[in-house]
């Protein structure tokens, strides 16, 4: 007679280091002035997947979409300017895969109620660190989450980091050139990358158009 079948499902567990395990992440490193060039890169390499795009503040969202849009790339975008049918048509829009890449904020992002986000961009490291496990949930074991890190957001980085008991893989956007390193640019002054500092304090700023 056959031993019965023992259960194999175990508890899922939603802590930093368990969700940190558990989710693909991957940090490209990049000067301020590079951010979105490099992300208007990132998507040109990649294939079509619903991807959420946070920025840190209404400004720097509504610039990443002005470039973006400059560059026939569409995108829709939705932040604390917007009225409430236009935050539940975005929302509506990309549950439903009629558009695949959403720029908000953090604050509107919560509200949203987005599904089957596969590709989680942290366009920019959030205030608050325990900001980014939150939205590493949101793509739990089913997608991935990307950071666009400048040197002034290493000591953040560092942070989550030793939060989560791991580093996350540093790995560069192919064909992306800096402006420093572009022939049709000449540099003002000679610049180097500056590296990545694992020691660096965290250091945050605090924004009066977060929402």
């Amino acid at each position: 007679m056959s031993e019965p079948l023992k259960k194999t499902n175990k508890k899922k567990y939603y802590d930093n280091i368990s969700v940190g395990e558990r989710t693909k992440q991957v940090v490209h490193l990049v000067q301020i002035q590079d951010k979105a060039s490099m992300f208007e890169q990132f998507i040109k390499n990649s294939e079509t997947k619903q991807t959420v795009v946070i920025a840190r503040s209404k400004r720097s969202a509504n610039a990443l979409s002005t470039y973006l849009e400059a560059h026939d790339i569409k995108a829709m975008i939705v932040h604390g300017n917007h009225k409430q049918a236009q935050l539940q048509e975005a929302a509506k829009a990309f549950n439903t895969s009629k558009i695949n890449i959403l720029i908000t904020t953090d604050m509107i992002f919560k509200s949203l109620g987005l599904t089957k986000i596969q590709v989680m961009v942290n366009y920019e490291l959030p205030t608050h660190e325990d900001d980014y496990f939150m939205r590493l949930r949101y793509v739990d074991e089913i997608g991935e989450s990307i950071s666009f890190v400048t040197p002034e957001e290493e000591g953040t980085l560092r942070t989550i980091e030793i939060m989560m008991k791991m580093d996350i893989p540093q790995k560069e956007v192919k064909n992306f050139v800096a402006t420093s390193l572009r022939e049709d640019i000449k540099p003002s002054k000679n610049r180097i990358k500056k590296p990545r500092h694992r020691k660096q304090k965290t250091t945050k700023k605090s924004e009066q158009d977060t929402s």
